[in-house]
């Protein structure tokens, strides 16, 4: 399911995406790490039409969370710290879609690919391309890292609307490997650039 245009900047699946230089074997290790299971992607699925509806409440939330903290709401501001209003409306619905991809996406070369590109965006290779932004260069990686929790904790939240019991435990822990299993391919971007961590 694709609820937004390309005009937002989404990619995904087509030649303006960098072939990613981890390969299906090294993701499939990655998910092994990260304990994903056979059934996860069937439970992805049957979160999506719990979450889709919910996917830009869940980037508002999400941008609450970092508006809180100014070094964290400083990447998405202009350099001089102003807000930037035109750069986070625009990569709203990019960041919609990534949930409903998350639910719906086969996790096969396509997708390997634009999450790589995804974590470039967040670094120097990429940040503010896609909107042709003015902003802060790069999101420091311990930052990305560290929101795996809210990014996790707000999907939790809403999951409850739809499953209940062991179902509900399941379908969260489909949820947490799936967004580990993904920023931990953004990291990637970041291997030769310590100094932004």
């Amino acid at each position: 399911m694709t609820a937004y245009d390309h005009s937002s900047g989404y990619t995904y699946g087509t030649d303006a995406v960098p072939t990613s230089p981890l390969t299906l074997e090294d993701l499939r290790q990655i998910e092994a790490a990260a304990h994903v299971q056979p059934g996860d992607a069937e439970l992805l699925a049957r979160a999506e039409p719990i979450l889709a509806p919910h996917a830009m409440e869940m980037v508002d939330t999400w941008r609450g969370i970092l508006a809180q903290k100014t070094y964290l709401a400083a990447h998405s501001a202009h350099p001089d710290g102003q807000p930037n209003p035109e750069y986070a409306q625009a990569s709203k619905p990019r960041f919609a879609q990534w949930i409903i991809d998350m639910c719906t996406r086969e996790r096969d070369q396509a997708w390997l690919d634009y999450q790589y590109l995804i974590g470039a965006r967040h670094m120097t290779a990429a940040k503010n391309a896609a909107d042709g932004a003015d902003s802060t260069p790069f999101v420091p990686l311990r930052y990305v890292l560290a929101f795996i929790a809210p990014t996790v904790e707000v999907g939790h939240r809403l999951l409850a609307e739809g499953f209940e019991g062991a179902e509900l435990d399941a379908v969260r822990d489909a949820w947490t490997r799936a967004v580990t299993v993904a920023v931990t391919v953004w990291a990637y971007a970041y291997r030769d650039h310590p100094e932004q961590f």
